[in-house]
C-alpha cells in the first residue's frame, strides 16, 4: 500500500458521513443481536408491552426515526451551505468533518437500525429488555438532536467558526514547523542545496486538482535506496494537471520508480489543513474579503479574522518555518520542495484585507495594532516584512482618508477596531 493509499484511508477515517453511518448500522445489528440473547437468558422486563403494544410503539419510533435522520441532514446541508455563502464556500468541509456532526448522524442510524432490529423481533413474546432499550435510545435521541442543534447554531457564528479555525490550524502549525525559531540560526534556502547534474523529469499523470499533502518520509526512503535527490516541484496547495512537472530527480542507481515517487503525492479536488497552514490564513482572509464587500459590508467580521491573523501569525513567527529540504539518517539531503517563507505568510495574511478594508476605520485600527503588536513581541528578524505593511497601510490610511481628523484617528491602534483607546 502507498503513502497516498494510507492517507486518503486516513482522511476517509476522519471525515466521511458514510463510514461512520455503515459502523453505526454494523454496530446497531451486533448490539441487538447481544441484547436479544441476554434478554432470552436473565428475562429482564421493563416496560412488559403486548406483542401489538410492542408493535405500535416500535413501528412509530422507526418511521419517526427515519424521518428525524432525513430532517438533520437537510437542515445540516441548508445551514452550512447559508454559512457558507455568509462567510466563505472553504468552510463546508471543516464543519461536515466536525466529530460533533459524525457522533450526531451516527447517533441517529445507530438508534434507527437498532430499533428496526427491535420491531423485527416481536412476535408471540415480547423481548421486553430489546424493546425497552430501543425506547430509551430513540428517548435519548431527543437530547441529542438538541444539543446537536445548539453546537451546530454556536459552532457557525463567525466568532466561533473563526476560532475553531485557528484551534485547527495552531495544530497543524506544531506539526509542520515543530522547532521554536532561533534567531542566530538563519533559515537556508532549499536551492542551495541542489546537485548541479542534469535532473530526470517526472511528469503527473492522473486527474487534474490540488496537491493535498505529500509523504516526506517514504520520499526519502524512495531517494535514499536509490542514492538519489529528489525534488518535488509543485509545493502543498498548488493546482496540478496531466502533463506538468512533479518531481526532478538528480542522480540515482538504476534510476527511481515513477510510480513510487507519485504513490508520494496525494491529489484531490480541494486543498486540506493537513500539511497546509497557508489554507487556513486563506480561509481566515477570504471570510475578511467577504465581509468587506460592498454586499455584506461587515467590517466588525474582518475585525475578528484580524483578531485570529494576530494570534496565529504570532503563533507562526516563533516557530522556525521549513527550510525545504529533508535529510536522511546520514545527513544527507534527499527531498527538496517548495515553502513558503514568512515574508509570504505576513502578505498572505495582511495584504488583501488591508486592500479591502481601504477606508473602514475598523479595519485600518485593528490592522495597525496587529503590526505594531507583531513588530513588538517577535524577533528582529521577522520585522522586516511586517514594517513594510505597516508602510503601506499608512499610504493607504493617507489615500483614504482626507480629513485631517480621520487620517488622525484610523492611525491609532486599537485592538477592537473601533471602541478602545483612541489616544
Amino acid at each position: 500500500m502507498t503513502w497516498e493509499q494510507r492517507y486518503r484511508l486516513r482522511q476517509l477515517a476522519r471525515t466521511s458521513l458514510v463510514l461512520w453511518a455503515a459502523v453505526a448500522l454494523v454496530a446497531a445489528l451486533f448490539t441487538a443481536r447481544g441484547v436479544l440473547w441476554l434478554d432470552g437468558e436473565t428475562g429482564w422486563h421493563l416496560y412488559r408491552f403486548s406483542p401489538d403494544g410492542a408493535r405500535a410503539v416500535l413501528g412509530t419510533l422507526v418511521s419517526s426515526m427515519l424521518t428525524f435522520i432525513v430532517f438533520v441532514l437537510s437542515t445540516t446541508l441548508i445551514v452550512v451551505q447559508l454559512a457558507s455563502g455568509q462567510l466563505t464556500p472553504r468552510v463546508i468541509a471543516l464543519v461536515l468533518a466536525a466529530p460533533g456532526v459524525k457522533v450526531a448522524l451516527a447517533a441517529l442510524t445507530f438508534t434507527y437500525a437498532y430499533t428496526l432490529a427491535a420491531l423485527g423481533r416481536v412476535e408471540d413474546r415480547v423481548p421486553d429488555l430489546h424493546v425497552g432499550i430501543a425506547v430509551g435510545l430513540n428517548l435519548l435521541c431527543i437530547v441529542v438532536f438538541f444539543e446537536f442543534v445548539q453546537r451546530l447554531s454556536v459552532g457557525l457564528r463567525p466568532g466561533s467558526l473563526l476560532l475553531s479555525i485557528a484551534d485547527r490550524t495552531r495544530a497543524v502549525i506544531n506539526d509542520v514547523y515543530p522547532t521554536a525559531f532561533d534567531p542566530s540560526r538563519p533559515e537556508e534556502q532549499p536551492r542551495a542545496v541542489l546537485p548541479a547534474a542534469a535532473p530526470r523529469a517526472v511528469e503527473f499523470e492522473g486527474r487534474s486538482g490540488v496537491v493535498m499533502a505529500v509523504g516526506l518520509a517514504d520520499l526519502v526512503r524512495i531517494a535514499r535506496e536509490a542514492d538519489a535527490v529528489v525534488e518535488l516541484v509543485p509545493q502543498v496547495g498548488d493546482s496540478i494537471t496531466g502533463g506538468d512537472p512533479l518531481f526532478r530527480v538528480f542522480g540515482g542507481r538504476g534510476g527511481v520508480a515513477t510510480r513510487r515517487l507519485r504513490g508520494c503525492v496525494a491529489v484531490g479536488s480541494e486543498r486540506t489543513l493537513d500539511q497546509d497552514p497557508r489554507f487556513a490564513f486563506r480561509m481566515l482572509v477570504d471570510i475578511a474579503n467577504k465581509a468587506l464587500s460592498p454586499a455584506i459590508n461587515d467590517p466588525t467580521t474582518a475585525v475578528l479574522v484580524l483578531d485570529q491573523i494576530d494570534n496565529l501569525l504570532r503563533w507562526l513567527g516563533a516557530r522556525r518555518l521549513d527550510e525545504g529540504f529533508t535529510r536522511d539518517a546520514s545527513g544527507a539531503v534527499r527531498v527538496v520542495y517548495g515553502t513558503p517563507d514568512w515574508p509570504d505568510y505576513v502578505t498572505l495574511a495582511v495584504s488583501e484585507i488591508r486592500q479591502y478594508g481601504e477606508g473602514s476605520l475598523q479595519v485600518s485600527r485593528r490592522l495597525r495594532a496587529l503590526l505594531e503588536h507583531l513588530i513588538a513581541v517577535l524577533p528582529p528578524a521577522r520585522h522586516a516584512a511586517l514594517r513594510q505593511e505597516l508602510e503601506m497601510l499608512d499610504s493607504a490610511v493617507a489615500r483614504k482618508f482626507p480629513d485631517e481628523e480621520d487620517r488622525r484617528r484610523a492611525n491609532v491602534s486599537d485592538y477592537q477596531g473601533v471602541g478602545g483607546s483612541d489616544a
